[in-house]
């Protein structure tokens, strides 16, 4: 029998429309919030003159943020055409003239000697969705230029990862009513988890901040489709990168913003890494 291989554009979720539908939102709250995310992932201060490659750059806000930040060059990339439409629209409009591109092209095919070396690589919450974790990581990797900085976050493995891996597959190739109809039943779900740590579902969404910059209902949609689906433990990343030639710089790990973190109940959250080519 033959396998599905994942890593084809045709096999994914569309993440590509979530994130139009939520760049028409797109203000200055939402702008900055990114801008200081990657501040805190970078330690507070850019690199000078950075070179910023964006894999997998979705609504294309943390491009943004990082030529907000004083980046001299940015790539931005991604396999779905609607991501790369969006991301090129929001830079159009906010940032017409500054040095950027963005191309719709896979993880898997980029090379130094195609797009050059960066100071800062920065994939979000997007190499655990690319169908072979290993080797995007590999691939990415090997765009950090020597002192540079490989930024990334991806999914923490959980208890409930089985379940997740099942419900991502239907999700992504349910139709629109039916994931509708899977967005209110984890919504409800979420409701009631959060009365019984006592806790207000209205308090939860009025300080909702996603590190990614959507709001809530987008996030659960982002959630809840985002197959191909893999985990990884903190220690497996801190093996793959030693061995690619990386060294640790700073780690946020645990900071899900679902409850029943190990568990994986709700989501498994993502864990954030900062290594250093060395």
């Amino acid at each position: 029998m033959n396998q599905i291989d994942l890593t084809r554009p045709e096999t994914h979720f569309a993440f590509g429309r979530n994130w139009a539908s939520y760049a028409q939102n797109v203000a200055d709250a939402e702008i900055k919030e990114a801008e200081n995310g990657l501040l805190r992932l970078l330690g507070g201060e850019p690199p000078q003159a950075m070179r910023f490659l964006d894999i997998g750059s979705g609504s294309g806000l943390h491009s943004l943020a990082a030529l907000r930040l004083g980046a001299s060059r940015v790539h931005a990339i991604d396999i779905d055409q609607d991501s790369v439409d969006t991301t090129r629209a929001l830079l159009s409009r906010l940032a017409a003239d500054q040095n950027w591109q963005a191309e719709r092209v896979s993880v898997f095919d980029l090379t130094p000697e195609r797009v050059g070396e960066f100071d800062v690589v920065y994939s979000w919450g997007v190499l655990h969705h690319t169908g072979d974790l290993d080797r995007a990581l590999k691939c990415a990797a090997r765009l950090v230029r020597p002192g540079g900085l490989f930024v990334f976050a991806l999914y923490h493995r959980v208890m409930a990862d089985f379940f997740w891996r099942f419900e991502k597959r239907w999700y992504a190739q349910a139709s629109p009513s039916a994931q509708a109809r899977a967005r209110a039943a984890y919504a409800a779900l979420f409701r009631v988890g959060l009365r019984l740590t006592g806790r207000r579902f209205d308090d939860y969404l009025a300080g909702y901040r996603s590190n990614r910059g959507m709001d809530f209902y987008h996030d659960v949609h982002d959630w809840m489709g985002g197959w191909p689906y893999e985990s990884i433990s903190p220690a497996e990343v801190e093996a793959l990168m030693k061995a690619l030639g990386l060294e640790k710089v700073r780690s946020f790990v645990g900071r899900g913003r679902f409850f029943g973190r190990h568990s994986g109940i709700f989501g498994s959250g993502c864990d954030e890494f900062v290594y250093r080519r060395l």
